[in-house]
Order: C-alpha cells, then structure tokens, then sequence
C-alpha cells in the first residue's frame, strides 16, 4: 500500500463569478452568494482534502487595463475572500481555509486579531496565504517597493504577528469560576515589535491557542520566496514542472530553507499545483489530445483574452502571425507572467504570438508526462509515483469553487486514491494544524 498524501484545493479565479463562460454558468448559482461555495467545500471536506487556498488580487487594474480585466471576468470583479471564510467554515467541521493577505496592505494588529479570532471560532481552522504582490499598495497609500523589499517586509509582518498571537503565556488564561479569576496580568507580555518596516505594540486582546498557531501558506518560488517559506510556512504553494527529479529538487530546496533557518526538515509542507484533465477512457484521452494539437480560432481567442488579463496588455490589439514584441509589456507587467506567455520558446522573437498561444491550448497523456489528460486509475498512478519517487507531500487542485468543478475532479480520483492508500478517509482533531501533521 502506497503512503498517504496531502491534498487541498486551490479556489481560482477568486471569489468571483464561478463558471462565466461555461456551460456550468447555467446551473444558475448566484456567485454573490454563499451557498455556492458552501456546497462545494462541503464536498471537499467529505473528498478528505486537508485545506482550501482562497487566491484574491486586490486590484482590478489601472485605468488603461480595467478593460482587460473585467470584460470576460478574468481579473475581476472579485469580492474580499477574507470575508467569504467565516461562510465556509460555517459549513464545514474539519477542512482549513486559507484566504489571501497581502502583507503590504494590512496593519500586523489587525490581521493578528482577526485569525486569532478565526482561529478560535472555527475549531482551529483558520489559515493566511500570504503574498507580496506590490502593484496593489498603490490602494492603501503604500509606497512601491522591490521584489526583494517586499519579501522583507512581509517577514517583519509575520513576525509582528506571532510575537502579538503569543503575548499570552499558554497559562494566563485561568477561567476559574471558584476563584473568581479569569486570567493573570502578570503572564500577559507588554511586546513591542520595532522593525523596519512595522512599529507594533501589543500585547494582543485574544486569548493563546492550544492547537498551534492559524497555518501559513506562501506561494513565492524565488530564492527570496523560498527562504521565507523556510522561516514563516506551513505549506509552500509549489508551481514548478511535474516531473520527478523537478519535484525532488524543488522539495529539498524547501527542506534546506527550513533547515537554514533552525526549523525542522518536515516543517513545511509542498504541495503541488495540479489541473488534470479527467476522461472515461484511454481512447477519450487520444481524441482529446489529437484534438489540441490544433487549435480552433475560438480555443485561440479563449486564451488570448485570459492573457490580455494576466498581463494586463491587449494581446488582440497585435497581430497573430507575427512574432511578439516584448516592449509592449509595461512596467506593471509581472516578469514571471510574461515567462510564462513565452513557456518554451528561448524568445519572443522564435515564435509568433498564435505560437505562443497555440502552445497553451496543447495537451499531452499523463501516462507519458507529456500533460494532464488521462483516466481516473492513470491520475491516480501518476499521483502515487510522485509519492513514491519523489517523496511528494501532495498536490493542490486548482479550479473554480464550483459544484460542477469539484466533481469533475474528484468523482472518481476519490475511492482510487482511497483503495489505494493515498488519500485520508477521516480527520483527526487537531484543526488545520492537525490536518497538516496527522501523516
């Protein structure tokens, strides 16, 4: 029997509108509203996931690019997940959530106290995904700040934050009704946080926790990134090729990075992000392979416009048979967004840009690694080799928080992985932490 993995889910697209321009659309689940999302973690929970990552961007653009971002809801509208979680966790009795926080626009106070409250209400559920995005402080009159600068201050952010969630000793809290005494001052610790970048006084108005603190999730694969996942995460958000020796490698680096930093080998938990594509069988995954292989208009003008947005330049304003010229990306453009567009050709200038896109649309076998198209048992086996030669934590789905979504995943990947050994069939009681921790 193969070990267990972990799995979580990572909500896409944010909380936004779940199916526009697919057929699901047409179930008629009003996206505004929480039933939506309710359902579908409720199937995640009973599916044995350990966490949900709520992606969010605080931005919806500047004034030359909302267009871009909005016209086919690829960059927004967006509400704040943040305010989504209580929804969820409400619905749920075991599962973690972890919504998006951008490090450079909440006050350390702030966001302590509220996971803090989180935390406890939901059973020790609460998590924080956080980012470093530096285009959004624009919105908060945050001045801009470099890659690196913006690592550095989120590091002094976290650390604020932990200082404050353990400002109480684990015996302050007495709660004696005989005595009358509900906690003593004297282990509650006056902490000051002086940095470069945060000034905070506690202590915290929250009581301690006594199943570890809400969990971190980091998504940042530079070496900057990789070292904060190494002092501050719990789960490292993992975007990299899945093969084996990638997975091996992108794995240790974490484990050094925590190594590095006085943490033990296993702290940090790498997941994977995975998008199979499920079939009902092998010939299934042959036609829709051979059918990628050469894009329609519409499949090419589908991932045009989802590009126009990532890189908030109008993609359908340059001509398709024409190599792409890369000054046309702005100052606002992430570099990684534009490697990505570029994905395997050296440059721009090797390709035209219905090359370019023409790349995104093709799909290969999982069964050869060639992509992610397969059956259920050849998701499953690609999910255990992983586990066997790589030593894989596990991997995060990525999709809508969509009924129609979750199902088209998990159906029937579930009992396999169940059968198999893979995958947990219950929960233990430790919370997000626990979750984390139980294998």
């Amino acid at each position: 029997m193969s070990r267990l993995q972990h799995f979580g889910w990572f909500f896409s697209r944010g909380f936004g509108p779940q199916g526009w321009g697919h057929p699901t659309w047409d179930w008629g689940y009003r996206w505004t509203e929480p039933r939506l999302y309710q359902q579908s973690v409720r199937e995640l929970e009973q599916a044995g996931l350990d966490l949900v990552i709520l992606e969010d961007a605080l931005s919806i653009g500047t004034p030359e690019t909302i267009e871009l971002r909005v016209r086919k809801a690829y960059g927004g509208p967006k509400h704040d997940p943040v305010a989504l979680t209580p929804f969820l966790l409400a619905a749920t009795e075991h599962l973690g959530f972890a919504p998006t926080v951008n490090a450079g626009t909440v006050p350390p106070y702030w966001a302590a106290r509220h996971f803090a409250s989180l935390h406890h209400l939901s059973g020790h559920r609460a998590g924080l995904n956080v980012v470093t995005d530096v285009n959004s402080t624009r919105h908060f009159g945050v001045p801009p700040v470099t890659h690196d600068q913006a690592y550095d201050r989120a590091s002094e952010w976290l650390t604020a934050i932990r200082q404050l969630w353990h400002s109480w000793d684990d015996d302050a809290l007495i709660a004696d009704p005989a005595t009358g005494r509900f906690a003593d001052g004297s282990k509650i610790r006056a902490t000051r946080f002086e940095g470069e970048w945060f000034d905070v006084a506690g202590p915290l108005n929250a009581i301690p926790f006594t199943d570890g603190d809400p969990a971190i999730v980091s998504p940042g694969g530079s070496p900057k990134g990789l070292a904060f996942a190494g002092t501050h995460s719990d789960v490292q958000l993992a975007l990299a090729p899945l093969e084996v020796a990638e997975v091996r490698a992108y794995r240790q680096r974490i484990v050094d990075a925590a190594l590095a930093h006085g943490r033990a080998p296993d702290a940090v938990k790498t997941l994977f992000v995975f998008k199979p594509e499920i079939v009902s069988s092998r010939e299934e995954a042959e036609r829709v392979v051979a059918a990628s292989l050469d894009p329609s208009d519409e499949v090419i003008a589908a991932i045009r416009e989802g590009w126009s947005s990532d890189l908030e330049t109008d993609l359908f304003a340059q001509p398709l048979d024409r190599p792409l010229d890369p000054s046309i990306f702005g100052e606002h453009v992430s570099q990684g967004s534009i490697r990505g567009l570029r994905g395997g050709f050296e440059r721009f200038e090797d390709a035209t840009l219905r090359d370019l896109l023409a790349a995104k649309a093709r799909k290969g076998r999982i069964t050869d690694h060639a992509g992610f198209v397969g059956t259920a048992d050849e998701v499953a086996d690609f999910i255990e080799e992983f586990g066997e030669e790589a030593d894989n934590d596990g991997f995060i789905f990525s999709g809508d928080l969509h009924p129609v979504t979750v199902h088209r995943y998990l159906d029937e990947l579930v009992p396999i992985l169940r059968r198999r050994g893979v995958l947990r069939r219950e929960y233990g009681d430790g919370g997000i932490q626990g979750n984390l921790r139980d294998f």
